[in-house]
């Protein structure tokens, strides 16, 4: 897939430990690279959230979540796999393979394999980024650009402008293990 030029920029500035803001599913996203404790550190403080709550990953497609899933029972892989790409973030065991600053306190961390095309596309160039809510903590998610740049005037990186999903409401969120719903969507 040809990335658009807009994206490649976006993409630039997340590899160089950017926070951004982008469109997903239902609301606007806060994300960068999770492998980068200070970027993550930023956006926590952004949105004056706690490290220990933990942060959602998302992806392109389900093997660039290999390193977390290459060993998990294959029932477990065909839940996934049966719900991705789509609107459902699943609570999977980590195993000390992503950072605490992603992870918080929990022995799980939520993953998402997105259907909005630009979220595809920007981790098709990055790899898994995170996904939260662009919001302050508890203030509504953006469902606009305006919104964002209302929340935080200069503070992020980049925009990458686009159109929301279309959903109503944010994901659904389940523990894989044992199938519960921890959020409805």
């Amino acid at each position: 897939m040809r990335s658009s030029w807009r994206v490649q920029q976006v993409a630039r500035v997340v590899r160089e430990g950017g926070v951004i803001a982008y469109p997903t599913e239902a609301v606007w996203g806060l994300g960068c690279d999770p492998w980068n404790e200070m970027a993550v550190d930023r956006l926590l403080a952004l949105k004056d959230r706690p490290v220990h709550k933990g942060l959602i990953v998302v992806a392109d497609n389900i093997r660039q979540f290999d390193f977390l899933l290459d060993d998990l029972p294959e029932r477990w892989i065909d839940r996934l796999s049966s719900t991705w790409p789509g609107p459902n973030t699943w609570l999977v065991p980590h195993r000390e393979r992503l950072p605490l600053w992603v992870t918080g306190q929990h022995d799980s961390v939520a993953l998402r394999v997105s259907d909005h095309p630009l979220v595809r596309e920007l981790c098709a160039l990055v790899g898994p980024l995170i996904s939260t809510s662009a919001n302050p903590a508890g203030r509504p998610a953006a469902r606009s650009r305006l919104r964002v740049e209302q929340y935080f005037p200069r503070q992020l990186d980049a925009v990458l402008g686009g159109a929301l999903g279309g959903r109503k409401n944010p994901s659904l969120i389940r523990d894989l293990r044992t199938g519960d719903v921890i959020r409805p969507s």
